[in-house]
């Protein structure tokens, strides 16, 4: 008996069309069924961030939820984050800030902050650093990456971009 779904998933803006067992985890059918290798996998338990995407424009653990509980839901990873070759104010910033060394964690600090600074165009650096508290990171120490998310926080509200 073979119990695998073939189901439709809206990826950034594209629909795949995978066949999958029941408990196939979203992060493993983005990087192994949609060859999107952007999404990280890091502790496989929702605690260091690294697997965050986008789902309906929210932060989601995609080692957490399962690929059969997504067709209806618009999913977003780090791929679609850039526009036309060109670095997203975040991404420039974190460029720029040095908040990045190894980039395990980036994809998923990235996909945590583009919904953030929609939602908190102006944060203190308490409610980064509160934002910032799911997504683990080995390298930097963190200060640089806040800085870097102030940045692009500043940016946006100025109308700079990238």
């Amino acid at each position: 008996m073979d119990d695998r779904h073939t189901i439709r998933l809206h990826v950034n803006g594209v629909d795949h069309e995978v066949t999958v067992p029941p408990r196939k985890l979203l992060s493993d059918t983005l990087r192994e069924d949609c060859r999107l290798t952007g999404t990280h996998v890091g502790c496989e338990h929702g605690v260091c961030g690294a697997c965050t995407v986008l789902v309906d424009g929210r932060p989601t653990r995609s080692c957490l939820s399962f690929a059969v509980q997504m067709p209806g839901h618009e999913i977003r990873t780090v791929e679609a984050v850039a526009e036309g070759g060109r670095l997203s104010p975040l991404q420039q910033a974190l460029h720029e800030e040095h908040g990045l060394q190894c980039g395990f964690c980036t994809p998923g600090i990235v996909m945590t902050f583009e919904a953030f600074l929609r939602d908190h165009p102006d944060p203190s650096d308490e409610q980064i650093r509160d934002a910032l508290s799911g997504n683990l990171c080995r390298c930097t120490g963190y200060h640089n990456i806040v800085a870097a998310i102030r940045k692009a926080a500043r940016r946006l509200r100025d109308g700079a971009g990238g």
